[in-house]
């Protein structure tokens, strides 16, 4: 019996997050053994180059040996202790002082978490109702933000979640990304009743889309116009595109920013953070209640501190000048090839859609070939490079991705275009 098969008896389709399925694309899900760098090792000795990285958790290589030393350090002192750690200062600390925007942290244990504490703390904070969503942006699995989400809703085609009663989303308005005309107009009908609109700065949960010239900008003055609270959704692109993240990169500060994945340094750790003025109303200090008895927990404040320690100027270099070569050498490999594809690159995050047009939001995404990126993942796969099994998802370049992996990848790219 194998391990998908031992995995469909004990655990809901056999995987604990659903795109592990490979549903998107077909076939079982390979089951990992250990990973190091840049590489995944399968149950079955195989091993893959790994260009998810843990979904953008990881930033500095698998099994980094200077995360790796924290975490072991910090275990030995104990795991959990259910009261305030100086671990727990020192990695707010790190936050506030790389995040212009961010005065004061919450540390939590998952990016939904933060998405649900920053919906609550607005509403509370504005005494307002309404949120603004845009589509094909993933805040998490919060009932009142799986209304036209991307990501794992998106790879299985669905519009929603069951479970989720019409009154949870009663109060959130959806906006196609980058529509800023609509934005304008939907704030000039309602804007008084807005508490937040949630954007993921560069969108990364449907594929990658970057936003238009202004869009952003626009966001961030409707907000002010309207005393809306504006809240980056920068788990993804949180100290991973820049030192500040997507709003050092665009000049744009968010009133709250929701962080995880990195800065968490592969453990569960994920954090809400912004103004003083409005962290001040999450309790004990303001009527918004949030608890949690993991949160900041020291071992994933201790893998968090080290790999921000990692990030300095030169490894931002590194990442940008490894994401520019991995998105020229993709487009090249796919052009060779004849085959039309969209290479998208954002700061230090790549994509790619097998279409003839530029998408630029959710709908033209789901026009994408999906059918032709599930043959060439399972193509990259018998090469021995792991893609996303979806192509709603991104590519994620890290510290470990030397210019050789990149040489492999885009070769089998290729072939896999052609296949």
């Amino acid at each position: 019996m194998s391990w998908f098969e031992r995995a469909l008896a004990v655990i809901p389709g056999g995987v604990n997050s659903p795109v592990r399925a490979f549903g998107a694309v077909g076939g079982e899900p390979f089951f990992t053994e250990s990973a190091s760098g840049a590489y995944v090792i399968d149950t079955e000795g195989n091993r893959y180059i790994d260009w998810i990285q843990s979904w953008g958790a990881i930033i500095a290589g698998h099994a980094n040996p200077v995360v790796v030393a924290a975490v072991q350090a910090a275990a030995a002192r104990g795991t959990s202790y259910g009261t305030p750690t100086t671990a727990e200062v020192r990695l707010a600390e790190m936050i506030c002082e790389r995040v212009d925007s961010v005065e004061k942290v919450r540390l939590v244990s998952s990016g939904t978490e933060a998405a649900m504490t920053a919906v609550r703390l607005a509403r509370g904070a504005t005494q307002r109702s309404l949120i603004v969503k845009f589509a094909g942006c993933y805040h998490g699995h919060l009932d009142s933000l799986l209304v036209a989400a991307g990501s794992g809703l998106a790879t299985f085609g669905l519009p929603g979640s069951a479970g989720v009663t019409p009154g949870t989303v009663a109060d959130t308005i959806v906006v196609a990304y980058n529509d800023t005309a609509a934005l304008q107009s939907l704030f000039a009908e309602r804007g008084q009743e807005i508490a937040a609109v949630l954007v993921e700065p560069i969108a990364a949960n449907m594929g990658l889309v970057a936003p238009q010239e202004g869009f952003l900008e626009i966001i961030r003055e409707c907000c002010d116009e309207y005393e809306t609270i504006c809240v980056f959704d920068e788990v993804i692109t949180g100290f991973r595109v820049a030192r500040g993240g997507a709003q050092e990169l665009f000049g744009i500060d968010a009133d709250l920013t929701i962080m995880g994945k990195v800065v968490g340094g592969g453990l569960p750790l994920a954090a809400v953070g912004g103004r003083a003025d409005i962290m001040d109303n999450l309790s004990p200090l303001g009527a918004v209640y949030q608890a949690g008895t993991l949160s900041g927990n020291p071992l994933a404040t201790a893998a968090g501190i080290a790999t921000l320690e990692l990030l300095d100027a030169a490894a931002y270099a590194t990442l940008d000048e490894t994401a520019e070569h991995l998105a020229d050498s993709l487009a090249d490999a796919f052009e060779s090839a004849g085959v039309a594809t969209q290479v998208t690159r954002a700061g230090t995050l790549v994509g790619m859609f097998f279409s003839d047009a530029p998408i630029e939001n959710y709908e033209q995404a789901q026009q994408a070939d999906h059918g032709r990126y599930a043959r060439w993942f399972h193509s990259m796969l018998a090469q021995g490079v792991y893609v996303a099994p979806s192509g709603y998802e991104t590519m994620f370049p890290g510290l470990c991705h030397t210019n050789d992996i990149i040489e492999a990848t885009t070769t089998a790219a290729r072939t896999a275009a052609i296949d």
